[in-house]
C-alpha cells in the first residue's frame, strides 16, 4: 500500500514568530504565504506540523 500524503499550506506569515518556528516552516518546504507542499505522512512531518499548526493548514491527499 502506498504511503499517505499530506498537503500542507502556509496560511499565515512567519513575521513575528520565533526563529525555531520559521526554521520549521522552511524545513517543511514552505517559503511564502499560500505556498503548498505535498509531504509523506511520517511522525517527523506530523511533529513539525504540530509545532507550527497555527501557521499552516493540512489536508490528506
Amino acid at each position: 500500500m502506498a504511503q499517505k500524503q499530506l498537503k500542507v499550506t502556509l496560511v499565515r506569515s512567519t513575521i513575528g514568530t520565533k526563529q525555531s518556528h520559521r526554521d520549521t516552516v522552511r524545513g517543511l518546504g514552505l517559503r511564502r504565504v499560500n505556498s503548498t507542499k505535498v509531504l509523506g505522512d511520517t511522525p517527523e512531518v506530523r511533529g513539525m506540523i504540530r509545532k507550527v499548526d497555527y501557521l499552516v493548514t493540512v489536508s490528506e491527499v
